[in-house]
């Protein structure tokens, strides 16, 4: 039987981000495990993401939450360099852009208008604004653009786990290869995790941090928690005609691009009638072909004569209810906390996310960013918060 105080299940950006802070906090003196079973993260979902980061959300929470990750991302140097080597995570600041057209501006504005309320720098383009700042844009449809030129853009996914992760160990976090197959609990605390190979740690607190296997993790403790696995793709292509200064754009049919070196890439979540549970990764490219690529075309004209080189596929840990992480105490379990359900905004969510966990621990209460009204709660009692801006 071994011991820890705190016990991480999954070492993945959020688990890691977790495990650093807490391993940070001045309040906290015990003893962490991460339990992690593929340390070369192959097949999670944070290497296959595309790496965005942005404000612009239609809840104030998602806002907070990544403006302090901006804020943490552009100072990584300063939190999580080891023996004086500081991580490049290759922030490419270069803005988030949703389009709209008239039946959408509405809410383009009210969000636009939150998002300044809260702090964010972001702008409201019209068509000729638009036009005029990025003029490889077609504008005919579009009423309004919502453009983040400070603290929006991407990242080096990978760059940031393996940040988290080294970092956390060097502070002496213990990692473990292994997979949780039950969690031995009396009343209302769980006593011990019990292991593929056979060993069983007991804790003292339990987080469950598992992406697209948490749901099966509180399951093991008796709990439902409405989180699916949807499988993304994306779509590289290149483009011989070079258009410059170009963010992270969003059709308003929810078709997005980016530039990615000296090629782009691009996805689109399906409509929720055609996306079903699933842990696969086999690539599908009928979303390109009906979908994506026309819809390129027409956004960008030099995108009419683009060239597919390749494409991959990744999944959300998808909150069915409202598309918002499920963060706090479990229900039913005095000593387990839960963080799932991010919906695709995992990686810019884990510096906020990770701080909050280490408060709940240490102190039992948020300290910095209330994130109260995400807890489990609501799912019980129909106080759902819906996020409009899932990209």
């Amino acid at each position: 039987m071994q011991q820890s105080d705190v016990v991480i299940i999954g070492g993945g950006v959020i688990g890691s981000s977790a495990a650093y802070f807490l391993a940070s906090q001045p309040g906290f003196q015990g003893s962490i495990t991460v339990i992690e079973k593929d340390p070369t993260y192959n097949e999670a979902a944070t290497p296959r993401s595309a790496g965005g980061i942005r404000q612009q959300y239609s809840t104030p929470e998602n806002i907070l939450i990544s403006q302090f990750g901006a804020a943490f991302i552009k100072a990584a140097g300063d939190h999580l360099a080891v023996d004086g080597e500081a991580p490049d995570l290759q922030f490419h600041e270069n803005g988030y852009l949703f389009l709209a057209t008239e039946a959408g501006k509405t809410v383009l504005t009210a969000n636009q208008q939150l998002q300044r309320q809260l702090g964010a720098a972001t702008e409201l383009l019209d068509p000729a604004q638009l036009q005029q700042k990025f003029p490889w844009l077609n504008t005919s449809d579009l009423a309004a653009g919502s453009f983040g030129p400070v603290n929006e853009g991407w990242l080096d996914p990978y760059s940031l786990l393996q940040a988290f992760r080294r970092k956390a160990r060097s502070l002496g976090v213990n990692y473990i290869k292994d997979e949780v197959v039950g969690l031995d609990h009396s009343g209302r605390q769980v006593t011990g995790v019990k292991l593929h190979s056979g060993a069983t740690i007991s804790c003292g607190m339990v987080l469950t941090c598992a992406g697209i296997q948490a749901a099966h993790i509180a399951g093991l403790a008796g709990i439902d928690l409405p989180v699916r696995p949807r499988k993304r793709y994306i779509y590289v292509f290149d483009c011989r005609d070079k258009i410059a200064r170009v963010p992270l754009t969003i059709d308003p049919n929810g078709v997005w691009f980016r530039p990615e070196g000296a090629n782009f890439i691009s996805g689109v979540s399906p409509a929720e009638d055609e996306d079903p549970d699933s842990t696969d990764f086999e690539l599908d490219y009928r979303l390109y072909e009906d979908l994506i690529w026309p819809t390129l075309a027409n956004r960008v004209p030099a995108f009419e004569a683009i060239k597919l080189v390749r494409a991959w596929a990744g999944h959300y840990d998808y909150n069915t209810m409202d598309q918002n992480v499920i963060i706090g105490r479990a229900p039913q379990i005095d000593n387990m906390i839960i963080a799932s359900g991010f919906s695709g905004h995992g990686l810019q969510q884990s510096p906020a996310i990770g701080r909050a966990l280490s408060e709940l621990v240490t102190f039992g209460s948020y300290q910095t960013l209330d994130l109260s009204r995400l807890g489990y709660d609501r799912l019980l009692n129909g106080q759902l918060i819906q996020e409009a801006n899932v990209v």
